[in-house]
């Protein structure tokens, strides 16, 4: 399943999911009760992430593994910051032998681990990464994109030149930052346009589930959240679990009406590895005909 080929026949907006690989045996089960319910809404494919060094770089495989053996369409990401050529290669070798053909590539963070020694030679940059891939490999390459900037670029315009490098290196699609405020999408792909950036440009959806993981992703990530929003996301500071999701699901619905109607190619869930808020955000759209 090549996801650039998804998007570039569409007749309907593509719906993808994203999942970190579960921590312990523990949340296994979990985890795929959550993939399976998922599953059942029929998103055009899946996403599996892999941790800042490599932290997570069994547990990834073998979720994918996994879900790749439920016949589900699954993209493996790969992290590469501080990992060594060989190491890289060994890991898309893994992947290919699955019958993985589509990489979402990221430079990665480094691990908040004082032992961690990054390897001589490895990337500092995704652009990078993508080149040593595409000179490798035929598989289909995605590539993260930044709204509002990244939190360590010098600016919006200096990271856009980036992303016009990660194209040109092999990058064939991109999925955006999530950001609460649609504006800075469409004025991001505006700007990417203008460029020279030709390729599909997708938005990424956090719901709310938390008001403190929504405080610390926001900041970890360098997303806003518009005045109004924060303002009642702070009124329910003290509120149960089920209200604050409530908001989440309402927020994100409107979200994604917007984009829809707006013309956006997809949509791509960052599921935080829950079902609930996402399986009703998505029955919602489907209810109003913006999905099928």
């Amino acid at each position: 399943m090549r996801v650039g080929n998804l998007y570039g026949n569409r007749t309907e907006p593509i719906v993808s999911f994203e999942f970190f690989p579960p921590r312990d045996d523990k949340g296994e089960a979990g985890f795929y009760t959550v993939v399976d319910e998922l599953a059942t809404l029929g998103p055009d494919y899946m996403s599996m992430t892999f941790g800042a060094g490599g932290s997570t770089r069994e547990g990834s495989y073998q979720a994918v593994k996994k879900m790749m053996a439920k016949g589900l369409p699954t993209v493996a990401y790969l992290a590469g910051f501080g990992l060594a050529p060989a190491e890289i290669i060994e890991v898309l070798d893994r992947y290919k032998a699955l019958g993985i053909e589509t990489i979402f590539v990221i430079r990665g963070d480094e691990p908040r681990n004082d032992d961690f020694k990054p390897h001589g030679d490895s990337y500092s940059y995704a652009s990078d990464l993508l080149g040593f891939i595409s000179d490798r490999y035929d598989f289909d390459l995605g590539c993260a994109g930044y709204p509002e900037g990244h939190v360590q670029a010098d600016s919006l315009e200096k990271d856009i030149e980036y992303l016009k490098l990660k194209q040109d290196r092999g990058a064939g699609y991109v999925v955006a930052q999530y950001f609460y405020d649609n504006d800075y999408f469409f004025s991001y792909v505006d700007r990417c346009r203008t460029s020279g950036i030709t390729v599909p440009i997708i938005p990424g959806i956090m719901p709310i589930y938390t008001v403190k993981l929504t405080n610390m992703l926001c900041k970890l990530c360098g997303s806003s959240l518009p005045t109004g929003l924060k303002e009642r996301l702070d009124s329910l500071a003290s509120a149960d679990a089920k209200t604050v999701a409530a908001l989440g699901v309402e927020v994100a619905f409107e979200q994604c009406k917007d984009l829809l109607v707006r013309g956006v190619d997809g949509l791509h869930f960052y599921t935080m590895n829950r079902s609930g808020s996402v399986t009703r955000i998505v029955q919602g759209l489907k209810k109003q005909g913006l999905l099928k």
